[in-house]
């Protein structure tokens, strides 16, 4: 009985001990769904915190965004999800943005630092609009972000050094802002995977510092367009995975440095505009990938090294105004794949190549002007046929023009002008149909000129300063003229020597072009105009229509034939030009001035003259400055109507024609003083603003800008050197004169320098100068007399297309997109 009882009792025990064995499994199965219940409530309230830090974030940044600029953010509005708004794109697994794009939208404001909470964000791409403001620091927050693409805006201030904690970024352009300071050398340590680097078109100064050594990863590097200085560092030659750097239009010096050589992927390097010095490296040999070498504008001397031959994918080549000596290179003819060579303005001399000329793949340029070279034009420059231009003047290269020559069957633009040619002109030219312009002036050519010119579409043809006879053509350019000047003789009781311009009615508006004139010029009077005595409408003897304006004759010519003159055949032989100097200048430029704020505000109906150039600045015996050819001139807006408005499409000529006319904008007395400002401007440096020089983004405006004040010296005319020298403050004046150019030439037309402020700064900087010439003794100045007039010719012009500049893949000194 007892053991029974305990039997029971036993089997109880094990009964509850199974069924408490049979229930854990079914409790930790309830503690583990009450485990991810717990989880997925904890991952659902992180992503509703950071959505809503997302959606905070992007309110913030449309706040500060101006009211009538946020067409393009429409939808962003709280009832449509701002994974869905304009230019937002969200992860699909937790909804955070990861990438936020309005390029090109418009906006115009200031960059919320609260984007800087868009801690998920990946790419940043607000290029082409108009923010403005500093770029805040807490961009540096962005931990994840791998793009980053402010360029093409008004950004101010430095570039934060916090972005160094965004050490996954491969892209980061900041380019074309107005950011300034140094570049921040911490950037380089902590950006290991970096790709490319856009800093171009700011302010920015100090060096590059050498810790940029440390971007090994760096394909694309851009500064130029910045007023960085010192010298290129040596760590440079270490990022070997580099393919295009853009350091032009700053203010490096030194030498290039040797260590380039380890840049074996370079495929465009643009040095230009700088102040390098020393020879061309001849390790640039190993560069056997380089494309593009720009070393242009610079103060390099020594030879072109040999090893340049070694650059056979090399198709632009840009040397020119530098200190370059000795003789072009045979190595030269290496380069099949040469399109483009510029090595003007340099002191080479020996003669053409043959080699060279036997690169058939040069299709854009081969301009080598201004420098020494003797001897004839090979034969060989024949196998030029796509070649579309060829400058070759200003040396002294001799003997007969090559018949073969009329094999560059592409040829648009040939100037061989101010060399010793002689000879008939070759007639296999006339194989030159596309010839635009061709200038053959200042040679010793002879015979008759030959009668295929005349069927040319010559838009410019100057044979003046030659030997040539016989009959002119009475065919195409030499009856095409728009204007003829010459001189002439009208006895009325006295002798009176005019200038008489014949109207040629086959150019589209030319009659246009007259009435104008006449328009213009019948009711004012003043000092600085070219005076109109007479004019005349008649028919020819052959029934056509004639009409001309006689003036009076201005015996010192054009302002442009003394800035940019034309030597004479005995110039050559040694005797040199006076030009003018700085007070004579600033005499002109108040002439010219005193003669538009006539023409705006002094006149019955106030006249802009549309077509301010040195070439319609005219001199008189006494050197006073006449304002001319009123051709393209108008009334203002208010007194126009119809029938007195002269409209010839986009008034004004290229380079001196205010920006807004391109746009559409009405002819104003501000585009006046634009054109005076550039011309101001080019009286300083004696550059014209369609030099070969100014291309993509540089213009005489920014080359001026860009020089002041420790480079002045380096950009005036060389004429005005020695007066800078010999007076302290000669330096003061020059910069004073500047600045009154770069006042009136800026884009904004309501920024521009108003006309009477023009003439009180230019007269304060004339009687300082005459008060400086007072206390100085023992110092001539010397003043150009009227007898030392250069021979009037052709202004030389570079058109639009022959400035072309190759851009594989928007290379060299643009920015990449």
């Amino acid at each position: 009985m007892k053991m029974s009882l305990v039997t029971r009792s036993l089997s109880i025990e094990l009964l509850v001990l199974a069924l408490f064995l049979s229930l854990i499994p079914l409790l930790q199965i309830k503690a583990l769904a009450l485990d991810t219940t717990t989880s997925l409530s904890l991952v659902n309230t992180i992503n509703v915190a950071g959505n809503k830090t997302d959606f905070h974030a992007l309110l913030a940044f449309k706040s500060n965004i101006f009211p009538e600029h946020q067409q393009a953010l429409s939808s962003w509005i709280e009832s449509l999800h701002f994974c869905h708004w304009e230019g937002v794109k969200c992860g699909r697994r937790h909804e955070r943005v990861t990438i936020l794009d309005l390029a090109s939208r418009g906006l115009t404001g200031s960059l919320s630092p609260y984007v800087g909470n868009l801690s998920f964000l990946r790419e940043l791409s607000l290029r082409g609009n108009a923010f403005t403001g500093e770029i805040p620091t807490e961009l540096g927050n962005l931990f994840r972000l791998q793009k980053l693409d402010l360029a093409r805006n008004g950004f101010e201030g430095k570039i934060p050094t916090s972005l160094s904690c965004c050490s996954d970024l491969r892209d980061l352009r900041v380019g074309k802002n107005k950011l300034v300071g140094e570049f921040p050398k911490e950037l380089p340590y902590s950006m290991p995977r970096l790709m490319s680097l856009y800093v171009n078109d700011n302010n920015l100064t100090g060096g590059i510092p050498p810790s940029i050594g440390n971007l090994t990863s760096l394909v694309n590097f851009s500064a130029i367009f910045n007023l960085f200085g010192g010298s290129i560092p040596n760590a440079l030659g270490r990022l070997k995975n580099l393919r295009n750097i853009g350091l032009g239009l700053n203010q490096f010096y030194g030498s290039i440095p040797s260590t380039i050589k380890n840049l074996v992927n370079m495929e465009v390097l643009g040095l230009g505009n700088n102040q390098f010095t020393g020879p061309i490296p001849g390790s640039i040999g190993y560069l056997h990938k380089l494309q593009v070498l720009d070393i242009s504008n610079n103060n390099i001397s020594g030879k072109i090294p040999d090893s340049i031959g070694n650059l056979s994918l090399l198709i632009n080549l840009r040397l020119h105004l530098n200190r370059i000596e000795g003789a072009i290179t045979l190595n030269l003819g290496k380069c099949r794949n040469l399109l483009e060579l510029t090595i003007s303005d340099n002191n080479l001399n020996g003669s053409i190549p043959r080699q060279l000329l036997m690169v058939s793949s040069l299709s854009i340029r081969l301009d080598l002007p201004r420098n020494h070279l003797f001897g004839s034009l090979p034969l060989e420059v024949g196998s030029l046929k796509n070649l579309g231009e060829i400058d070759i003047s200003e040396n002294g290269l001799s003997g007969e023009i090559p018949g073969t020559l009329g094999r560059c069957i592409s040829l648009e633009y040939l100037y061989v002008h101010q060399n010793f040619f002689q000879g008939s002109i070759p007639s296999s030219m006339e194989s030159l149909r596309g010839i635009q312009n061709m200038d053959l002036s200042n040679n010793n050519l002879s015979g008759r000129i030959s009668s295929f010119l005349a069927i040319f579409a010559l838009k410019n043809l100057n044979l003046s300063f030659n030997d040539f006879e016989g009959e002119l053509p009475m065919k195409g350019v030499f009856t095409n003229a728009t204007a003829i000047s010459i001189a002439g003789v009208i006895e009325q009781n006295r002798v009176l020597v005019v200038a008489v311009k014949v109207l040629d009615f086959q150019t589209h508006g030319a009659t246009k072009s007259f009435m104008a004139e006449c328009e213009a010029l019948r009711n004012i009077r003043h000092r600085n105009l070219v005076s109109i005595i007479t004019s005349c409408s008649s028919t020819d003897f052959q029934g056509n229509e004639f009409k001309a304006l006689v003036y009076e004759f201005m015996p010192n010519g054009s302002l442009d034939n003394w800035l940019h003159p034309i030597p004479s055949s005995d110039c050559h032989g040694g005797r040199e030009f006076v030009g003018l100097n700085l007070l004579q200048r600033i005499d002109i430029a108040i002439d010219v001035a005193c003669a538009l704020d006539y023409l705006h505000h002094q006149c019955e109906r106030p006249i802009i003259h549309c077509d301010l150039k040195p070439s319609n600045i005219l001199l008189d015996g006494d050197m006073v400055a006449h304002v001319g050819d009123f051709g393209l001139a108008t009334f203002r807006a208010e007194f126009t109507t119809p029938s007195t408005s002269s409209s010839i499409a986009i008034r004004g000529t290229i380079g001196y024609a205010a920006p807004e006319y391109g746009l559409g904008s009405e002819m104003s007395t501000r585009g006046d003083v634009y054109s005076y400002g550039i011309l101001l401007l080019g009286m300083i440096t004696r550059k014209r603003p369609t030099d070969i020089m100014f291309e993509g983004d540089l213009n005489l405006h920014n080359f001026t800008r860009i020089a002041l004040p420790q480079r002045v010296m380096e950009i005036v005319d060389p004429m005005l050197l020695t007066e800078a020298r010999n007076g302290s403050k000669m330096m003061e004046y020059l910069i004073s004169v500047i600045e009154i150019g770069l006042a009136c030439s800026t884009e904004s037309p309501k920024d521009r320098m108003s006309i009477n402020i023009i003439l009180h700064e230019l007269h304060l900087v004339k009687n300082n100068i005459l008060k400086s010439q007072q206390s100085i003794t023992a110092v001539e100045i010397s003043v150009a007399k009227p007898l030392s007039l250069p021979k009037l010719g052709v202004e030389k012009r570079y058109p639009t297309s022959s400035l072309h500049t190759l851009s594989p893949p928007e290379m060299e000194l643009k920015e990449y997109k």
